[in-house]
């Protein structure tokens, strides 16, 4: 028995170390053929995928770090205005 590697690196096992089948029929090895491209297309999608789930990944991490540095520019604002000064809890105990 021999084994090789296509360019994908997907280990192969094969019967005849000339690579060629002749005790399968023509629609034998055209169904293998058709599975290895499929299975290298499968493998060529979740390559795809992992790559965008990698950068949806830092995406988020990008816009939650924006949107703290939003959320706390916020909070300085409203602690600076005079608006919202008047309706916080302590300012109304002032005459305490």
């Amino acid at each position: 028995m021999s084994s090789y590697q296509d360019d994908n690196s997907i280990p192969l096992v094969d019967d005849d170390p000339s690579g060629l089948e002749p005790d399968i029929s023509p629609d034998e090895q055209e169904e293998k053929a058709r599975l290895i491209a499929q299975v290298l297309e499968l493998q060529n999608t979740l390559d795809d995928l992992s790559q965008r789930v990698d950068s949806v990944k830092e995406e988020n991490l990008k816009l939650r770090s924006e949107n703290q540095v939003l959320g706390q520019y916020i909070e300085n604002l409203m602690s600076a205005s005079s608006v919202f000064q008047s309706t916080s809890p302590k300012t109304k105990k002032k005459g305490t």
